[in-house]
């Protein structure tokens, strides 16, 4: 089981920063795919950024260039830096863990709302 715990959303100008916290509680195993997800009023959940385990990234176009994930392995966490902030951006951020084996598993925060005035 991974308990995972969101932190650092708030209210920001446009083209403001912003850096999401994921907390995790239990272990995170080689293979595990660490991500962000953001859904906004009305719409679908959807992809921001995920690392694998050892560390491979990858990002939404709507991302590229402005947001970056990285991972503190000592703390058990990993972060959003999001740079160049738009209205658009603004959304419920969830931090994600999927699991592969010994079973396929997927565990979520609760969520951060990030607020991007114009």
């Amino acid at each position: 089981q991974v308990q995972l715990v969101e932190s650092g959303g708030g209210l920001v100008q446009a083209g403001g920063s912003l850096r999401l916290s994921c907390a995790a509680s239990g272990s995170i195993n080689h293979g595990d795919v660490l991500g962000w997800y953001r859904q906004a009023p009305g719409m679908q959940r959807e992809l921001v950024a995920t690392m694998t385990i050892p560390g491979r990234t990858n990002y939404a176009d709507s991302v590229k260039g402005r947001f970056t994930i990285s991972r503190d392995n000592a703390k058990n966490m990993w972060y959003l830096q999001m740079n160049r902030l738009k209205p658009e951006d603004t959304a419920v951020y969830l931090c994600h863990v999927q699991r592969t084996w010994p079973t396929f598993s997927n565990y979520w925060g609760q969520g951060t709302q990030v607020t991007v005035s114009s």
